[in-house]
C-alpha cells in the first residue's frame, strides 16, 4: 500500500494542532507540558509565556508552585539544555540518555575527564549536596571544580534545578538539589523504556517526523532509538520530498485549511526547532533574522497563519510587534488584541 504524502501546510496544522497553537485548551499543566514535549527553558520566563499561548486561563503562578511542589522539575535533561518536564518523565528521560550522553560528553572534552575521575567528582558533589541545595558558584568553589568538570558532573550524578531559582521572578536556574533527595527516591527507571517514551513524546508533540529527528531531539544516536522504532505500533507518512515520517497511530492530522490564529511565542520555543524546516513554520528568509551566531536561542516571536511573521518585544508595559513585512488590517487587529492580552499576563 502507497505511503499517504503529506503537504508542507498539513504538516503545518499538524504542529500547530499537538503544540496546542491552533486553540488554546482547558487542561492540566502536567498534562499539557507532557503532551508537548516538555519545555525548553534555559531562560524561565519563556516556559510560563510558553504555556500562556497554549492553556485557557494559565496563571504565572501555577507554574511556580508546580515546581515547587515538585510535580515540574527543571533540570538538564535533553541535547545539554534546561527543560521543564513532568516528574514522571524526569525519572524515565533521564534514565533513558544517562548512558549515551557519558559517552557522548567524554568524547566530546576528548578525554580531558576519564569516568573514574568523573565519578569521583561526582562522589564529592553528592557529599556536599546531602546537606541541601546550592548554588553553581557555592559548589565550585567549595569543591574547587573547573568549568569542564562541573559541567558533565551532572551525567554522573542526577541534579536538578530547585526553586526559588528557575521562576519567573528569579530566572537564574542556578539552584542545585541532588535528584534523588527532591523526589525523595532514586532516579531509577527501565533504559528502554525511557527511549519508547521519549519517541511516543516527541511525535506526540511535533511529529510526524523523520527518525534522524526524534533522536536529534533526544540528543541520540539514531542507533540508541532503533530498538524503539522497531517496538513501537508507528504509522509512516511521505513529506512532499519523498522521505518517510514516523507517528503514533491515532494521532491527529489536522486539514490544511484549518485555520491558524496569531499566537505569541517566547525566546527558545522548541516550537521552531529541527521540525520547523518540514513544517515551514519558520520562513527560510526569515529564519537568519530568528536564528544566527548573535542570537543561537531564537528570538521572541509572533505566528501569523502558522508562520513566523515578526518578532516583540516587552518594553514599558506593552509589548511591541514588529513584523517582517506588512500585514493585512485584520490580522494586525488580531495581533494587537493578542499583544494586549500578553502584556497584562507578563505585568
Amino acid at each position: 500500500m502507497a505511503m499517504r504524502t503529506l503537504s508542507e501546510r498539513e504538516l503545518n496544522r499538524t504542529l500547530l494542532a499537538r503544540q496546542f497553537l491552533l486553540g488554546r485548551v482547558r487542561a492540566p499543566l502536567t498534562r499539557t507540558i507532557e503532551r508537548v514535549g516538555g519545555l525548553q527553558t534555559q531562560y524561565s520566563p519563556s516556559g510560563y509565556v510558553g504555556l500562556w499561548s497554549r492553556l485557557e486561563g494559565f496563571e504565572r503562578s501555577a507554574l511556580t508552585r508546580a515546581l515547587e511542589r515538585k510535580s515540574v522539575i527543571q533540570a538538564t535533561v535533553l541535547r545539554a539544555t534546561i527543560h521543564m518536564v513532568t516528574r514522571a518523565d524526569y525519572v524515565s528521560w533521564t534514565a533513558a540518555v544517562r548512558d549515551a550522553r557519558r559517552t557522548w560528553w567524554l568524547r566530546a572534552t576528548r578525554a580531558e575527564r576519564d569516568e573514574a575521575e568523573m565519578e569521583e567528582v561526582a562522589a564529592r558533589v553528592t557529599e556536599l549536596l546531602n546537606a541541601g541545595p546550592l548554588r553553581r558558584a557555592e559548589i565550585v568553589e567549595r569543591l574547587g571544580l573547573d568549568p569542564t568538570s562541573f559541567n558533565g558532573v551532572g551525567l554522573w550524578v542526577d541534579l536538578v534545578r530547585v526553586p526559588p531559582s528557575g521562576t519567573w521572578g528569579r530566572p537564574r536556574a542556578d539552584l542545585y538539589a541532588l535528584a534523588e533527595r527532591w523526589l525523595g527516591r532514586p532516579v531509577e527507571a527501565d533504559p528502554e523504556a525511557g527511549r519508547d517514551l521519549l519517541v511516543r513524546r516527541y511525535l506526540g508533540a511535533f511529529g510526524p517526523a523523520s527518525r534522524k529527528d526524534v533522536a536529534g531531539w533526544a540528543g541520540l544516536p539514531i542507533s540508541a532509538l532503533e530498538p524503539s522504532f522497531s517496538r513501537l505500533a508507528l504509522r509512516t507518512f511521505r513529506d512532499e520530498a519523498g522521505r518517510e515520517l514516523v507517528d503514533n497511530p491515532r494521532a491527529p492530522l489536522p486539514a490544511a485549511d484549518t485555520p491558524a490564529p496569531p499566537r505569541f511565542l517566547p525566546v527558545w520555543d522548541a516550537s521552531l526547532l529541527v521540525h520547523a524546516r518540514r513544517t515551514g513554520i519558520v520562513p527560510d528568509e526569515h529564519r537568519p533574522l530568528i536564528f544566527n551566531t548573535k542570537t543561537p536561542q531564537s528570538v521572541p516571536t509572533f505566528l501569523v497563519d502558522g508562520r513566523v511573521a515578526g518578532t516583540w518585544r516587552f518594553e514599558g508595559g506593552t509589548v511591541r510587534t514588529t513584523p517582517f513585512s506588512p500585514l493585512r488590517r485584520s490580522v494586525a487587529r488580531e495581533l494587537a488584541d493578542e499583544a494586549a492580552r500578553l502584556a497584562a499576563f507578563m505585568a
